[in-house]
């Protein structure tokens, strides 16, 4: 069995930036390819915050410049390898423009809680609005928004009766990294 090199394996996934036929499309997600410090919270039906954590989001351009895919963690990195901490969450996510749809095509993966996730992704005014189906077959809407070039916040809603109510049960804000394009 030939063992893979994985720089080799990097280099065949990652582009420069985005693939010269749909550029302007592809900037929907291609604002935030970088590095991000995040902090999140989570709350209960109810609304109320059960959990705070920070972590870090990056975002890079794959597939020859025809797909953006990101990494979440938390908690971050350094402090991961300064105490030995277990991931608390860590998964990634592929998007893609698809023209036959005038949309993006987003597949998230979280395999420290067994998850896969497909969503549509498109803009609504200033927002990136994704929406899917969670595992349990309930209606996920995730929102980007207040997105600057330092700065974005992303909302996590579910909704139990095919979208009459909504109820948010995470928001991410984000910073970008100092080094980060």
């Amino acid at each position: 069995m030939t063992k893979l090199d994985p720089t080799a394996m990097i280099e065949a996934l990652a582009a420069k930036g985005p693939f010269p036929d749909y550029a302007d499309k592809l900037m929907l997600f291609g604002q935030l390819v970088g590095g991000w410090d995040i902090e999140g919270r989570h709350f209960n039906p109810a609304g109320q915050l059960t959990k705070e954590q920070r972590g870090e989001w990056h975002f890079g351009w794959v597939l020859e410049g025809r797909a953006i895919q990101d990494v979440i963690l938390s908690p971050p990195l350094e402090e991961r390898r300064r105490t030995g901490a277990p991931a608390a969450d860590y998964g990634l996510a592929v998007r893609f423009y698809d023209p036959r749809i005038d949309a993006w095509r987003v597949t998230a993966l979280t395999p420290v809680f067994g998850v896969v996730i497909n969503l549509i992704a498109r803009p609504v005014g200033d927002e990136i609005v994704l929406e899917g189906r969670a595992p349990d077959n309930q209606l996920y809407r995730w929102i980007f928004s207040d997105i600057t070039d330092q700065t974005f916040r992303w909302r996590g809603y579910v909704s139990a009766d095919e979208g009459c109510t909504w109820l948010m049960e995470e928001e991410i804000r984000g910073r970008r990294r100092a080094a980060s394009p």
